[in-house]
């Protein structure tokens, strides 16, 4: 019989702790009562090995390099569905009927339009911002143009509000910093489509939206809808607790995912690509670099908090990339060095020992480069991506018969109480 509590003493005295188990064999100690019966708080820094919630939604092995949105393989999701359709199933737990996602796909088409008072928004923004605090801006402005959502109807029309807007926020965010007129979305045309007709069009000129291109983006946001607890969801959850409203939590996960530790990663992978092309080009001898403690030299795109092997989504991109190019052409010298930075870093005793394979940033960046997109709009569409998995998370934890606002505890290190110095 499996165990279902642990046991240890304390000042003399025995504490029992049940254990909760998962649909996939995780076992966590349950803490709960733990500060009440001894007094005890539990120490995790960067919650590395804290279970905050119980989940339905996305499940990781990172030992095994497995990633299953609702139970079903990222493998599988990213050959035969739709990014609309994996939106449907984080949010509701079921892939849609095929009249649901007609019905959904409809209403996000209808909703894509953004109320025409907010160009005197984009107007206030300095053209040199940064897409990402403009588009989590935005986000959080959607509150004073439509009222909080309450009911199941009210929230329901939030979440296509959010999805529908999303890209409408993040391409006027581009036409805005280099200073071009926004184009209105079109009904005519699909979701990854449209975007990039709103990146790409003028008034001037018509944008022909390629379909290997705009299945590629699919993909892409496929990749980068969930992934379990991360900085930026676990924000969301944590502003959620206290009851902001749904346009708050995800404009403070927009915030959270802009730093270079978490979605903006592929930003500095193009970076560290470029730096090697205008040095020798070799990737060799860059990984040398890299390998002296001493050296400023730091190969990006390698290595992942969760994933002890191959991130699978990388796997998956890494032949999406070869596609796309080969497609529509890129700069064929980065690629190149990514790829023998990948063959040399694979073969290498040094990076293997560390379990540094690559990760879904080492080939997204590449892909977005190809695309078009400007390095700056890298994490506003990996933000376009992660949307429904924050929208899930959120409505997960507010269903939650154990909410309640996180709070976390701390062991104080400061100075014990003293007198404040005589005058």
């Amino acid at each position: 019989m499996a165990q279902d509590a642990i046991e240890f003493q304390y000042d003399g005295q025995p504490v029992r702790l049940p254990l909760v188990r998962g649909t996939e064999d995780e076992t966590a100690v349950d803490i709960r009562r733990l500060r009440a019966e001894t007094g005890l708080i539990t120490l995790d820094p960067g919650y590395a090995n804290t279970g905050a919630c119980q989940s339905a939604i996305t499940f990781i092995n990172g030992e095994q390099g497995i990633l299953r949105y609702r139970g079903y393989p990222i493998e599988q999701l990213a050959q035969g569905s739709t990014f609309l359709a994996v939106a449907w199933l984080l949010i509701y737990g079921e892939l849609p009927s095929s009249e649901e996602l007609e019905r959904f796909e409809r209403e996000v088409t209808r909703h894509t339009m953004l109320h025409e008072d907010f160009h005197h928004f984009f107007d206030a923004m300095p053209k040199s911002a940064h897409p990402m605090p403009v588009c989590a801006a935005a986000v959080s402005a959607l509150t004073t143009f439509y009222d909080e959502p309450t009911t199941d109807d009210e929230i329901a029309k939030s979440i296509v509000r959010l999805i529908a807007k999303m890209p409408t926020i993040a391409a006027y965010s581009f036409k805005h910093s280099i200073g071009q007129p926004t184009m209105y979305p079109r009904n005519d045309l699909g979701y990854a489509s449209n975007f990039l007709h709103m990146m790409f069009a003028t008034p001037c000129e018509r944008y022909e939206v390629d379909e290997t291109v705009a299945r590629t983006l699919d993909l892409l946001l496929i990749l980068h809808a969930d992934h379990e607890q991360n900085c930026s969801t676990s924000t969301v959850r944590m502003v959620g607790s206290s009851l902001a409203n749904l346009y708050a939590c995800i404009s403070a996960g927009i915030s959270a995912l802009w730093g270079s530790l978490h979605g903006g990663a592929n930003q500095k992978v193009i970076e560290m690509l470029e730096r090697i092309a205008a040095e020798d080009g070799s990737a060799d001898a860059f990984l040398r670099r890299a390998k002296d403690k001493d050296d400023t030299a730091r190969l990006m795109g390698f290595g992942h908090r969760v994933y002890k092997s191959y991130d699978p989504r990388a796997t998956i991109l890494k032949s999406a990339c070869h596609d796309v190019l080969d497609r529509i052409g890129g700069s064929s010298q980065l690629l190149d060095i990514a790829r023998r930075l990948e063959e040399v870093a694979l073969s290498d005793d040094y990076f293997i020992e560390r379990k540094l394979y690559p990760n879904v940033d080492f080939y997204s960046g590449l892909i977005y480069q190809a695309l078009g997109i400007p390095v700056d709009m890298f994490t506003v569409l990996f933000a376009m991506g992660r949307l429904p998995g924050w929208i899930a998370q959120w409505l997960e934890m507010r269903r939650d018969p154990d909410f309640r606002i996180n709070r976390p505890r701390q062991v104080y290190q400061g100075p014990r109480e003293r007198p404040l110095p005589a005058s």
